[in-house]
C-alpha cells in the first residue's frame, strides 16, 4: 500500500491561498473547526448578498458546491458593532482546497 501525500498551499489559519476571500472588511474566514465565515452588516439583505457572492465565487473556485453544514443567523446589539451575523459553517478540507489538489494529483 502506497502513501501518497497531498501538498496544499495554506495561508497562517490553514485555508488555501487562494480561496476566494470575503470582500467587505467586515466579514472574514475563522480559524476554528467547521470553519465558520462570517458576513456582518446592520443591514440584513446586504449580508445576505454577500454571502452569496462569496458562495458563487468559492464554488466556482473549488470546482464544486462548498460543503456547508450549518448557517446560523445570529445579532450583536454593541455600541458600535454591525447588528447581524450570517456564519457559514464550512468544511475545513473545501476551504483549504483539497478537492482541487486531489484532482491535480489525479490529473
Amino acid at each position: 500500500m502506497t502513501q501518497e501525500r497531498i501538498q496544499l498551499d495554506l495561508d497562517d489559519v490553514g485555508v488555501a491561498v487562494d480561496l476566494p476571500q470575503p470582500t467587505h472588511t467586515q466579514d472574514q474566514v475563522r480559524d476554528v473547526p467547521y470553519r465558520p465565515v462570517e458576513f456582518r452588516d446592520d443591514d440584513l439583505p446586504s449580508a445576505l448578498e454577500r454571502t452569496a457572492e462569496w458562495l458563487r465565487a468559492t464554488q466556482q473556485w473549488l470546482g464544486e458546491p462548498v460543503d456547508v453544514m450549518a448557517i446560523h443567523l445570529d445579532y450583536d446589539d454593541r455600541e458600535g458593532s454591525p447588528y447581524y451575523e450570517v456564519r457559514l459553517l464550512c468544511n475545513e478540507e473545501d476551504l483549504a482546497g483539497a478537492p482541487i489538489a486531489l484532482r491535480k494529483q489525479a490529473g
